[in-house]
């Protein structure tokens, strides 16, 4: 990841009351519409891919300035405002049961798509989903899956998963255009505190011998893997304490007769290419990615890394030149777009008045 960003996002319980939501869609869909005239549906998404911004930008439309709404409540006034006709952009899925939409409202959005493009937009948000919750265990589950894509099948995400333990959320931002690779650093931005020692990150580079392993381990007979579960630690293959990886006594994904088993078989019958086609197998999660990662440890030393990919950082740098000095210009462009962006929303006086005075609240 270039940039990320930090944001404490409370859980926070409720919803925005009814005045509230209907003046965030108005002015959500003005502020739209003006960026896109300016600037394209292009730079939209890249916007709504920078944290930063994207936290000013629910600011702006007057919701909460840091709880876990400012992102299910933005892309929910968000997905009212746009019409596919006039800004050229779709926001599929949402939050909770309305996420499991996605992939219907993409295939009945009104663009002249072809069905290989629909497909390949309907498999984008499987796999940044399936990512965020398998490949990337960081003890938040996705509640919050929000697709936003263009007329030219362009898109971005933005999701958000959350943990009791901690009562915070942590948001996922994707951007089309900058994912190389679904299985590697294909995030934008993951905005949240930071755990230290306590998250398996299979999309860090740091990562690639142990995703390589995993399917050399898959596209041999499953029945293999069964023993190396025995073990309780590594400290009887390597002689040493590892800090991060300790053996369980079983594991859920190899029970005999169990589910696990049964799709680690049908991996070894479709014999995936890379691991990018390992994970988009249905049935692969958490407990299957996380099993293949400890084996391709234990036995073939393809070190998975367990650093948390969130960051301390800023969307522009930061003002001690920490992690990167401020980029002034960039900074300034995101300000100046927000900002004519509200001066040219087709909204009252009045609500232009209020969102430049909270976006100026926001910057000081």
């Amino acid at each position: 990841m270039k940039r990320t960003g930090v944001a404490e996002l409370p859980l926070h319980s409720g919803r925005a009351p009814r005045w509230l939501f209907e003046r965030m869609v108005k002015l959500a869909g003005g502020i739209t519409e003006a960026i896109v005239y300016e600037y394209g549906s292009e730079e939209f998404l890249r916007r709504l891919s920078e944290p930063c911004w994207f936290q000013a930008f629910s600011c702006v439309l007057g919701f909460d300035w840091h709880s876990s709404g400012t992102t299910t409540t933005t892309c929910g006034a968000l997905k009212v405002a746009l019409e596919p006709e006039k800004h050229g952009i779709v926001v599929a899925g949402g939050k909770g049961k309305t996420s499991r939409n996605t992939l219907s409202e993409i295939e009945k959005a009104n663009f002249s798509l072809s069905s290989n493009s629909v497909k390949k937009l309907q498999y984008s948000s499987r796999m940044a989903a399936k990512v965020d919750n398998a490949c990337v265990q960081d003890g938040y589950q996705l509640y919050h899956h929000c697709f936003i894509f263009t007329e030219r099948g362009d898109w971005a995400v933005v999701q958000q998963g959350k943990t009791h333990e901690l009562a915070y959320a942590r948001r996922y931002h994707w951007l089309s255009e900058k994912v190389e690779s679904f299985v590697e650093e294909p995030h934008s931005a993951i905005c949240c505190e930071r755990r230290e020692g306590s998250v398996l990150d299979m999309t860090s580079k740091e990562s690639k011998q142990a995703r390589e392993t995993s399917v050399d381990l898959v596209k041999d007979n499953p029945e293999h893997l069964r023993k190396y579960f025995r073990q309780r630690q590594l400290m009887e293959f390597c002689g040493r304490r590892v800090e991060e990886l300790h053996m369980p006594s079983h594991h859920a994904v190899l029970d005999i007769g169990g589910k696990g088993m049964q799709i680690l078989k049908k991996a070894y019958e479709i014999q995936p290419e890379d691991y990018e086609e390992l994970v988009a197998i249905q049935g692969v999660g958490p407990k299957t990615v996380r099993a293949l990662a400890l084996i391709s440890e234990l036995v073939y030393g393809s070190k998975a890394s367990w650093k948390d990919p969130a960051k301390y950082s800023f969307a522009h740098g930061g003002k001690d030149g920490f992690p990167y000095p401020v980029d002034r210009k960039t900074y300034d462009a995101s300000i100046e777009i927000l900002k004519n962006a509200v001066e040219e929303a087709k909204v009252e006086k009045k609500e232009k008045y209020q969102a430049i005075k909270r976006l100026h609240e926001f910057l000081g």
